[in-house]
């Protein structure tokens, strides 16, 4: 067989990927693990959205090609959110294109964006696909410092002037992946205000708008005057509305990149399947507030349980307003270590801070998704490995 594309050295197998093949392997051989690795909701979507699929599905007109910008309900129906969540006007025809997720549109904006050479501003803790898809086109990914003393939040002064000069996208995303950080409209009107003026694309990544907690109500980059005009950002129904198996998301702003990003999808993908749409147009049109605020009960209500434990299992963490993870670091050795210990003796997966960027090696993160009995049984394994 011939050898794989030189692009493939440039980045490693997909850390999850590794993580769930060991995961499989120990459980072929008789042994329970709880995943608390992988953000994925446990509780089904809202049930009005479940029977808009069933229904759609029995629609014998349905099971063509949707088309490569999606249905124009779907898109309006993005637009309508917008407007109703954040007050923000968006043309559904120009500035709305719906994802796979966002993580295909991540890694589909690297391709249509970055060449050799260019650089990618990335948050030394973030989602990996920031860094993997820059590196993918060929790109040069630049580190941004963060850290629990600023809230997780990079100095943009701090960036070197000739690297800004270099730069074509800057990654944002709050509420954070893995950290949980959140930020007010002050950072997103800082953030536009540097990437416009050293000619930087913005990209909010933003799917965990939806899962807060304590009162707190998550922003959009787009509520930022200029926003829509200067700035992209990426929704999803995974977390939002417990879709993540639907994979269902949207690019939402400035209308370039919507048209680049159309340009490298058109030739990778053909779009959903269109009941998806329907279900989505569903989730995003019905009044959801009360699902979505006892959804979050659920979360929170685990969150503060995860967090009365760690004491207990040598971690610490501070209390998240948003997101579907608690950051916490290790007392006494690096995030890995821990991760493989507790894997191998409690049979609890947790993720190592490492694959979420240089600045998450003395890290874990732990997922809320899991139901109440399975995760109350994950903690108190975490115990009684950590004590013994």
């Amino acid at each position: 067989m011939p050898e794989s594309a030189a692009r493939l050295n440039r980045i490693p197998p997909y850390a999850f990927a590794v993580i769930g093949d060991q995961i499989r392997n120990m459980v072929a051989s008789g042994i329970d693990i709880i995943r608390l690795d992988i953000g994925s909701p446990d509780m089904p979507p809202p049930e009005v959205v479940i029977d808009k699929l069933v229904q759609s599905v029995r629609n014998p007109n349905l099971h063509g090609y949707s088309g490569y910008k999606g249905t124009p309900e779907f898109r309006q129906a993005v637009a309508r959110y917008y407007q109703n969540r954040f007050g923000v006007s968006v043309d559904p025809e120009t500035q709305v294109l719906p994802l796979i997720g966002s993580k295909e549109g991540i890694v589909n904006l690297c391709l249509a964006y970055l060449d050799t050479g260019d650089v990618v501003l990335v948050p030394e803790v973030g989602y990996p696909s920031y860094s993997l898809g820059a590196r993918l086109a060929g790109a040069e990914v630049l580190w941004l410092p963060v850290s629990e003393d600023n809230n997780y939040i990079p100095d943009l002064r701090a960036i070197p002037s000739d690297v800004s000069a270099r730069a074509k996208i800057m990654w944002v995303n709050y509420p954070n992946n893995p950290t949980g950080a959140t930020v007010e409209l002050d950072f997103y009107a800082d953030a536009l205000d540097f990437c416009r003026a050293h000619d930087i694309l913005l990209v909010s990544d933003n799917p965990y708008v939806d899962v807060t907690f304590d009162g707190y109500i998550a922003g959009s980059v787009l509520q930022v005057p200029g926003g829509p005009d200067y700035a992209l950002e990426f929704i999803s129904c995974s977390k939002t509305y417990n879709m993540a198996g639907w994979r269902l998301g949207a690019a939402v702003g400035q209308a370039k990149a919507i048209k680049a990003l159309l340009q490298m999808k058109s030739n990778m993908d053909s779009g959903h399947f269109h009941p998806i749409y329907d279900a989505g147009v569903t989730a995003l049109n019905t009044t959801l507030p009360h699902w979505i605020v006892e959804r979050n009960f659920v979360y929170q209500a685990r969150r503060d349980r995860l967090l009365d434990v760690l004491p207990a299992i040598g971690l610490q963490a501070y209390k998240p307003r948003g997101s579907l993870y608690v950051w916490a670091r290790v007392e006494n050795g690096d995030g890995r270590a821990y991760a493989e210990g507790a894997l191998r003796w409690a049979h609890v997966a947790l993720a190592p801070g490492l694959v979420y960027g240089p600045g998450g090696r003395d890290y874990v993160r732990i997922s809320l998704g899991m139901s109440d009995e399975r995760f109350d049984l994950a903690l108190n394994r975490l115990v009684s490995w950590y004590q013994g």
